[in-house]
């Protein structure tokens, strides 16, 4: 079982929308996709809550179900704002993939210079076994802003590997349980071919560490960041 994790420490930088797009997305093609809700305002879960039936099925993983079903093939974890230490570490040790979002803000670019410049320090990402990867959220080209966060994250040496427009596409599918791979066409398609290019690198080798698989490490923490 692959396990991706959307990581950042800072808050509001779009990890629940990320994850569940990209749960949702990864269900389309057919994965056997698990979604665990590692925030205590259970975003996650109340999206899951809220998908129809016609969707593609995405597994609960909560502190209820803290495991996913055993046929899934991948994991994707939603985790907290505030993540650091041994949680931090231990969910980084054991995903393969990490993405980092990152928004177009001077609080949020200093944010995750600071948290990008601790992760690539922690042995699972330094050797190789923990890829990682930038999104540049809720981004509108032609800005100045954008210019200076395109600066600042070409200045890492971690792939850039998608950048995601600033939409109401992804607030209305989510009030619905859905993500913009569950919308028409005719909707989202400019949302589908920057999708396009994150889920490229997630089906790329590079993107693939060698981590191991969660078990019962994955309980552990849930219970522990979520309070439980």
């Amino acid at each position: 079982m692959r396990t991706i994790a959307v990581i950042n420490a800072k808050g509001g930088c779009g990890k629940t929308t990320i994850a569940t797009s990209l749960a949702s997305a990864l269900a389309w093609e057919a994965h056997v996709v698990a979604l665990a809700d590692m925030d205590p305002q259970r975003s996650s879960s109340d999206w899951l809550g809220q998908r129809p039936a016609s969707a593609p099925p995405i597994a609960p993983v909560t502190e209820a179900h803290s495991q996913p079903p055993s046929d899934t093939d991948t994991l994707i974890l939603d985790t907290p704002a505030g993540l650091s230490g041994s949680e931090l570490e231990q969910i980084i040790r054991r995903s393969q993939t990490v993405l980092v979002p990152v928004l177009p803000s001077p609080v949020d670019m200093r944010a995750a210079w600071r948290f990008l410049s601790h992760i690539q320090e922690l042995k699972p990402v330094r050797s190789g076994q923990t890829a990682v990867g930038l999104v540049a959220n809720r981004v509108r080209p032609n800005t100045i802003i954008y210019r200076e966060l395109t600066g600042f994250l070409d200045g890492f040496r971690v792939p850039v590997i998608g950048r995601l427009r600033d939409t109401m596409n992804y607030v209305r599918a989510f009030d619905k349980g859905l993500a913009v791979a569950d919308l028409p066409p005719y909707l989202a398609w400019p949302d589908w071919e920057e999708w396009e290019t994150v889920l490229a690198w997630i089906r790329s080798g590079q993107s693939q560490g060698r981590a191991g698989a969660p078990g019962g490490l994955l309980a552990a923490a849930m219970q522990r960041l979520t309070g439980g």
